[in-house]
């Protein structure tokens, strides 16, 4: 993609990082013009109704509601609008909830400067665009092979902190591991597990590790 051939696209950052949000902007400078932020659902739904932009870069957990808040709320007002969810998670439920909720595309955030850049123009131009793991999760869904419905309710009891330690659990990471990882104490990971274990209805962390896995939240 060239700024030639396609002229510049006006874009909204909607991310709770804001180092990322200057990377991203540093990244597309050569290709599209940032002309609104956002750190939470309130702060990017009033840049995205303010600046209108050809396209939505948007982060899926935020302050305030999500990612899928913010598409909610905007796609009401303005359905024509075009997002582009940009993410570290890679779990199905990620992905599949912002895509019901309107996202034209899935990518994570280590996808390339110029790959990104093209996947912004094509959702632009009317493309759906997926990181090629991800394409996966969405054909599965509309396939019936994930059951979508079942996940989401699951999913839904669990805080999101909850859904961090399954995941790291599920990826065979050690209590110490997660700990670190998530910048908490063991003793809160071992309360986090039984909590999801008694939420989920489950017995020991196999079980735990068998229903992520099934659903492909690792």
């Amino acid at each position: 993609m060239t700024e030639e051939s396609h002229g510049r696209l006006r874009v909204v950052i909607v991310d709770d990082h804001a180092m990322f949000r200057t990377g991203v902007k540093h990244d597309l400078a050569a290709w599209c013009d940032i002309v609104g932020e956002g750190e939470d659902v309130p702060t990017g739904v009033a840049a995205i109704t303010k600046t209108m932009p050809d396209v939505v870069l948007l982060d899926v957990h935020l302050p305030g509601g999500g990612g899928v808040e913010v598409l909610r709320q905007s796609l009401a007002r303005h359905p024509e609008l075009r997002f582009l969810a940009l993410s570290v998670s890679d779990a199905a439920e990620d992905v599949i909830g912002v895509i019901r909720a309107g996202a034209r595309g899935y990518v994570t955030k280590s996808i390339k400067a110029e790959e990104l850049a093209a996947a912004v123009q094509r959702v632009a131009d009317g493309d759906a665009v997926f990181s090629p793991r991800l394409a996966g999760f969405v054909l599965d869904a509309f396939s019936g092979t994930i059951d979508v419905a079942s996940v989401d309710e699951d999913l839904d009891r669990l805080s999101q902190r909850e859904r961090e330690v399954l995941r790291l659990i599920a990826r065979g990471y050690a209590y110490k591991e997660i700990a670190k990882e998530l910048f908490i104490s063991i003793k809160t990971v071992e309360t986090h597990v039984s909590s999801v274990l008694r939420k989920l209805q489950l017995s020991n962390r196999h079980q735990l590790t068998r229903w992520a896995t099934d659903r492909r939240l690792v």
